[in-house]
């Protein structure tokens, strides 16, 4: 066979592997997409790059596997919604500690359900995996919960957290048959509205590194009742 034809073979093949590869690598990151959501978008832009970001959230999937995440016993969820319900009505008196009672809450049922706790940014990750389209709310909401405790938050960035805050509380009591869907219900005075996936419906407050949410906002803010004390 003339020298020729084995190059073209040569290059026929070479080529076949490339499309092959690049036709594997479109279906990894497709399914990055549609598990993560706009979790993908954020680790592509903390990451700087396509390739970092799906290797992090590649490792997320890893580890979230060797995770025991189990649903919360009926008993359990329906103490943690009461207790959810308690800290919904203190807002209007104590935005403040309102606010930090239901981080705690929820950092209580995640530890419940399974999620190792001892490092924040990487429980978030790992919560992203089950949740990708509240986490950023849970970050958001954190972080208010932060300037709270230093006295530095508004009561507006404060009911925002609570709702934000509420987001992931009911998908984390949730019965994995989806038997538990408003355990929350109803919402006190001066709490309106639920945040939709990363805060539809809500408008950010914070600058700077805490300003987290704002990129996946949606639409303008539900109508919210105001009370005086926001500083």
């Amino acid at each position: 066979m003339a020298t020729w034809i084995w190059i073209v073979i040569i290059v026929v093949v070479v080529v076949a592997i490339v499309l092959i590869a690049l036709a594997a690598r479109q279906r990894r990151t497709a399914a990055l997409r549609q598990r993560f959501g706009p979790e993908y978008d954020r680790a592509v832009e903390t990451r700087e790059g396509r390739r970092a970001a799906e290797t992090d959230l590649r490792e997320r999937e890893k580890q979230r596997a060797r995770l025991d995440i189990r649903p919360l016993p009926e008993g359990m969820r329906t103490r943690f919604a009461a207790e959810w319900r308690d800290v919904q009505e203190r807002f209007a008196d104590e935005p403040s500690g309102a606010v930090m009672a239901a981080d705690r809450l929820v950092y209580r049922v995640m530890e419940a359900r399974g999620y190792p706790m001892a490092d924040f940014d990487a429980q978030a990750d790992l919560v992203s995996v089950d949740h990708p389209d509240v986490v950023e709310n849970y970050r958001f909401a954190h972080a208010v919960q932060e300037q709270a405790q230093a006295q530095r938050a508004s009561t507006e960035d404060l009911r925002e957290a609570l709702l934000r805050h509420r987001s992931l509380f009911d998908e984390l009591l949730r019965a994995d048959d989806d038997q538990a869907d408003a355990v929350t219900e109803p919402e006190p005075t001066g709490i309106t509205g639920r945040p939709g996936a990363n805060g539809a419906g809500l408008r950010p407050h914070l600058g700077g590194r805490h300003d987290l949410v704002g990129r996946h906002a949606a639409g303008p803010p539900d109508p919210v009742s105001r009370r005086p004390g926001g500083r």
